[in-house]
Formats: structure tokens, sequence, C-alpha cells
């Protein structure tokens, strides 16, 4: 249905209603007055009443609407719209008294147009005034109201727009801090193995390829970043050749769950970092994915040294950008905790909304 016919029947709808009101409000009065009118004649009497200013009052409307109240032309505003009062209500009475007319014919009581003019003119032209200034009021109020539910449209939009411009950055910057990190590993077994380094480009022209792949999609199942993840350790161990095991428990009913594509890598590569690279013991990063009170749940934890009991942390890239990103996604739904594991080392927790569809 057209804009403009729902428009028209809403204004039928709304001076329907009014009509009506007082309809029963001049029924009931004319009760109490002893000389009862019936509920036919009242509400035919009212709708006629009403129905002349529903018409009247779409140009009173259209002016309004072109004329805001602006404080630069507030007093030419208010005299332009006097004028438009004197004239609605003078123009009321002119219809009003026709169709009273036309009604008095159709109900069998003959009456001239002046003899319903004069004392229509009297009765009603200060209150035509009020009318006018209530329609003006109501005009402004829902053009308001238009205006700053549009407003509020276009603030929620630009706030979508620039949440995700703010995660695109950090996925980007994310990406040539992972690559980085990655090439420089190979570089170094250059020296010693090259065998080694050649297998690690060979896994990292796929994990590659897998990226390029999701660019600009916000966000991956579970399922797929573990599948990514995977690819990522297969380099690490060949980094680290038998110093590094990998644990990887997620449960079933959470892989088509919706994660922030890249989130688990910075994460597993924090615990590399800083759980195993600085040891020559075995190192161990478990991760593990479950669902706890409708939240997924991740943790990645490590058997490095965990946090100092003492002094600030500082994340790095990774992590800050990580936090930075559930934030920006989530809110305050996310929950991201780095705390030290009972038997040592750290532990990272990840909490954010189930969901299988895009947030």
């Amino acid at each position: 249905m057209a804009p403009h016919l729902i428009r028209g029947l809403g204004l039928v709808a709304l001076w329907t209603l009014v009509g009506l009101a007082f309809a029963s409000q001049v029924h009931l009065q004319s009760n109490l007055l002893g000389h009862s009118i019936s509920w036919g004649e009242a509400i035919r009497d009212s709708l006629e009443e009403w129905y002349v200013y529903g018409a009247l009052s779409l140009p009173v409307m259209a002016l309004a609407h072109r004329l805001p109240l602006e404080a630069a032309s507030r007093w030419r505003t208010a005299a332009i719209h006097l004028g438009a009062a004197l004239v609605f209500s003078f123009a009321y009475v002119l219809l009003g008294a026709l169709v009273g007319m036309v009604d008095s014919w159709f109900v069998g009581e003959s009456a001239t147009y002046s003899e319903i003019f004069r004392p229509l003119l009297v009765r009603t032209f200060p209150y035509n005034l009020l009318i006018y200034g209530v329609i003006v009021a109501v005009s402004h109020a829902l053009g308001y109201y238009r205006k700053y539910h549009e407003r509020t449209v276009q603030t929620l939009e630009l706030e979508k727009h620039l949440t995700e411009a703010r995660l695109q950055a950090l996925l980007h910057q994310l990406k040539p801090h992972f690559l980085f990190n990655t090439l420089n590993g190979i570089a170094s077994l250059m020296h010693t193995d090259v065998d080694a380094a050649d297998t690690m480009l060979v896994r990292l022209s796929e994990l590659l390829r897998i990226t390029m792949s999701h660019t600009g999609t916000p966000s991956t199942s579970l399922r797929e970043e573990v599948a990514f993840l995977e690819r990522y350790l297969d380099i690490e161990k060949i980094r680290f050749r038998n110093r590094l095991e990998v644990l990887i428990s997620v449960d079933d009913e959470t892989l088509d769950a919706l994660v922030p594509s890249l989130i688990l890598q910075p994460i597993v590569e924090n615990a590399v970092r800083h759980g195993v690279e600085p040891h020559t013991r075995s190192g161990r990063i478990e991760l593990r994915a479950r669902l706890e009170s409708g939240q997924l749940v991740v943790t990645v934890a490590d058997n490095g040294k965990g946090m100092p009991a003492e002094g600030p942390r500082r994340e790095g890239i990774g992590l800050a950008n990580t936090r930075a990103r559930l934030s920006e996604l989530y809110g305050a739904r996310q929950k991201f905790e780095l705390v030290n594991g009972p038997d040592g080392g750290l532990c990272v927790r990840m909490e954010i909304p189930f969901s299988t569809s895009a947030p």
C-alpha cells in the first residue's frame, strides 16, 4: 500500500475517533440537560463537524511543514500563522454552513445558507482559532518526532559503519603482525634446517590462501577457526620440533558457533611466544570450547610461567586487538580475562554470546 494512502487513511481514522469522542459527549450532555439526542444524530452532527476540520487540516499541516519554528524567522512565522488561522476559521464557517445546509435537506428541515452561517460564525470563529493552533502544534510535534527518528536511524548507521571500520582496522593490523612473526620463524630455520623452513613456507602459503578467502568477512564458524588454527600450529610444531604439544578439546555443540575471524590465532600465538618459546623444556597449549548458560566459553592455557604476581601487565598487539574487537562486537555481553592457571602458566578465557547467525 502506498505511503500517501496509508497516511490518508490514518488521518481519516484520527478525525473519526475525535468525532466519535465528541459525539458521545454531546449525547451524554443532552441527556443530562433533559433534551435527549439520539446516538445517530450525535454521531452524524459530530462527524460532519470534525470531517470539515480534517479537510482543512491538510493545508494547515502543509503550511506548518514549510514554516518550522526557527528563532531566525519566529516573528515572521507567527504573523503568517496568525493570518492563516483567521483564514482557517472563516473557511470552516463557510464549509460548515454549506455542509449544514446540505444536511438539512436530507433530514427534511429546509434552512437557508445565511440562517446557518451567522450563528455558526458567532459560535465557532474563536474556537476555530484554537483548533488551528492544536493542528499546528501536533504537526510540529510529529515533524520533530520524524526528524528525531531519522537522526536516530542515521546515528545507528554511523555507529555501525564506525564499528565496522574499527574492526577492519584492527584486523588489518593483526594480519601483518601474524605474517611477520611467521616469517621470522622461517628465517631462523633457514640457517639450521632448510627442509623444515621449506615445509613452513608451504604451510604458510596454505594459511595465507585461507586468510585471503575470508577477506572482509567479520565472522566465521568456530569449526573453520579451529581448522585455521590447526594449520598455524602445524607451522609452530615444525619450528619447535618435539617441544610443542597441543591439545584441542572442542564440544560438538559449539562447532557451528559464530566467532570473529582470526580471534583465536593471536591468543595461541601469545601462548607460544610467552609460554613455550622462552623455555627449553616441552611446552603445552590447551584449547577448550564449551557452552555455559548460553555463552560460548573458549580457553587457551599454556604451561609457562604465567603472569608476574606484581606489576602492570602489558598486552601485545594480538591480545590488545582481540580485546578491542570483542568489545566493539559484543560490548558488555563479552568477557576477556587473563589469569594464572592453578598449576602454573597463563589461561586466557574468552566468553561471548552463543549464536549461529551474524550478530
